[in-house]
């Protein structure tokens, strides 16, 4: 009788546990229940008016699109929800993996808007100015507007160094139209940022995104010692080569001879033409039949998508989830070019994902973990564009033609790849000191950066707002690393499908042609666990290893 005198206490104390962590639970399950219904419904329009805005460049769409972020931002800036939502993760009573997940999610997405009202609306207005400003601009060259396509199109084939630079420069018009704004905007995101406690808004938004600033930090350095003595020497082959074709000394070559605005994407150096492959295709079509071939049919995507060029339409592509049920949608301006297939592989690759994100996800966690995991994705599918293996299986070239470009095309593929990691140093770097200090002098700092990373000589005597004709930096404040992340997780992905789907080391070309072993994967792993995961456990349950510069140094850096 005593012994159960002795554990009735402990009885009942194990029984107020139990019903506050039901209460807790019930609690933000109420919560959830409460948020959804507010924010689908707007979350849906200001997607929609967004892309609307995007396609049309109407004043009147973007301002639509303002009106909606704010109240969405409103939501999200509610101190006393941000309060209980913090109390039941300070509480930690919420075991199960996948809700405490969703209150993850919801507490990073409520904390950066706890800052004044009146001065986030300030925010998100002068976002939207900006981003209209930059989208409907168009440059000119001798009074005639230019698109980008178009200043590309000069940039890669022209051997008229005059036009080269003529077009060059015009690609920089638009820096002048939006610097003074947008170096606002980045002083009212510090101040923001700051209010909450974080030292930049830089820092802010790698935070709550799930990102430790040092480890990002760490990466970066390691990738610049990685990859700069191999860059060197490819460099000189750049230039060798670049000097050769334009018949200047190679310490006359300019940014213009780089052959893109940002020489982001490798000059063609191994005399490979792989538009003449595409000049006929039906792109879109090819697209289709591709990824229904392997399991990722995005056919009703691509029909309902605005893929051509038009009047005030934003120059550069993107993909959106209009309302996370499968309204997925592509804009971009595609032709009959290699770097249009490179795009809308991309974009395509974007969108297979975010279609098959599993339905019976909560709506906060119906999405990818992480930016850097969809750009994975994507850039694995951009670099089938001038793989001779899917040119020919594809494309339907004949092996004849691919087999006279596998080498060309390897070692374009690895150019590439050492090229792009050099421009990620540089737009890595600059957001970083741009939010560390955006009244030093920008201008010097851009072409710093470029000089030390790309190692392109600086136009003598030029200080204009080059670095603000960057889409990114208004447009993806803060996120531009991650595209080399989803570089190195797309290496990563890579050698899964290689090692244990396909069993062959040798590359995935014609055998991911055709195999709807290649969809059954990304879907089951990949896709349909939305947020389930963090980043890094994603990466670890879709290829069971933590995420590793490794396999993108094996791919491509130890190639001889």
């Amino acid at each position: 009788m005593y012994l159960i005198l002795l554990f009735l206490p402990l009885l009942f104390i194990e029984s107020c546990v139990e019903t506050e962590i039901e209460k807790i639970n019930r609690e933000f399950k109420d919560f959830v229940t409460e948020y959804e219904q507010k924010v689908i419904p707007i979350a849906e329009k200001y997607n929609q008016a967004a892309y609307n805005a995007a396609i049309s460049g109407d004043e009147a769409e973007y301002q639509s699109a303002t009106e909606f972020k704010i109240l969405l931002s409103k939501i999200h800036s509610n101190k006393e929800n941000f309060k209980k939502l913090k109390r039941i993760k300070d509480s930690k009573l919420i075991t199960d993996s996948l809700i405490a997940r969703e209150l993850d999610k919801l507490y990073y997405l409520y904390l950066p808007n706890q800052i004044d009202e009146n001065n986030l609306v300030e925010i998100i207005t002068l976002e939207n100015e900006v981003k209209q400003k930059f989208n409907t601009f168009r440059p000119k060259i001798e009074d005639k507007e230019i698109t980008v396509n178009e200043i590309e199109e000069v940039l890669r084939s022209s051997s008229d160094i005059n036009k080269l630079e003529a077009y060059w420069r015009a690609s920089k018009q638009g820096g002048r139209i939006v610097s003074f704004d947008l170096i606002e905007l980045v002083k009212k995101r510090n101040a923001a940022a700051e209010e909450l406690g974080f030292n930049t808004y830089h820092e802010m938004i790698l935070i709550t995104n799930g990102q430790d600033p040092d480890e990002i930090e760490n990466i970066f350095d390691e990738l610049d010692m990685l990859t700069r003595g191999p860059y060197m020497q490819l460099k000189e082959e750049i230039d060798q080569h670049l000097a050769a074709m334009y018949s200047i000394p190679e310490e006359e070559l300019m940014p213009w001879h780089y052959q893109n605005r940002f020489y982001q994407t490798a000059p063609r150096i191994y005399n490979v033409d792989y538009d003449q492959f595409y000049k006929k295709a039906d792109m879109v079509g090819l697209v289709k039949k591709y990824f229904s071939g392997i399991g990722l049919d995005i056919s009703d995507v691509l029909d309902s998508s605005d893929l051509f060029d038009k009047p005030g339409k934003r120059q550069l592509a993107f993909t959106t989830d209009i309302n996370r049920k499968g309204k997925v949608r592509i804009l971009g301006n595609f032709e009959n070019t290699q770097i249009s297939m490179t795009t809308l592989l991309y974009e395509s690759g974007f969108a297979a994902y975010l279609k098959y994100i599993g339905n019976d996800l909560p709506f906060a966690l119906h999405e990818p973990p992480h930016f850097a995991a969809n750009d994975a994705i994507a850039s694995l599918f951009s670099s089938f564009s001038a793989n001779p293996g899917w040119l020919k299986k594809v494309v339907g070239v004949p092996e004849t033609s691919t087999d006279k470009i596998k080498e060309a095309s390897s070692k374009q593929l690895r150019l590439e790849k050492y090229v792009f990691s050099r421009w990620a140093q540089v737009m890595y770097r600059f957001e970083q000191e741009l939010y560390n200090d955006p009244d030093q002098d920008l201008n010097a700092l851009w072409w710093n950066l470029v000089e030390n990373y790309q190692m392109i000589s600086k136009i003598k005597d030029r200080d204009e707002p080059d670095w603000a004709t960057k889409t990114h930096l208004i447009t993806m404040p803060c996120g531009y690393h991650n595209y080399m992340l989803g570089e190195l997780i797309a290496s990563q992905i890579h050698a899964y499908i290689n090692q244990t789907i396909l069993d062959d080391d040798g590359g995935c070309d014609t055998k991911c042609v055709d195999n709807p072993e290649i969809g059954k994967y990304m879907i089951n792993k990949l896709f349909k666990p939305g947020a389930t995961y963090s980043l890094n456990e994603w990466v670890k349950n879709a290829t069971g290893e933590k995420l590793s510069p490794d396999f993108y140094t094996n791919q491509y850096i130890k190639i001889n």
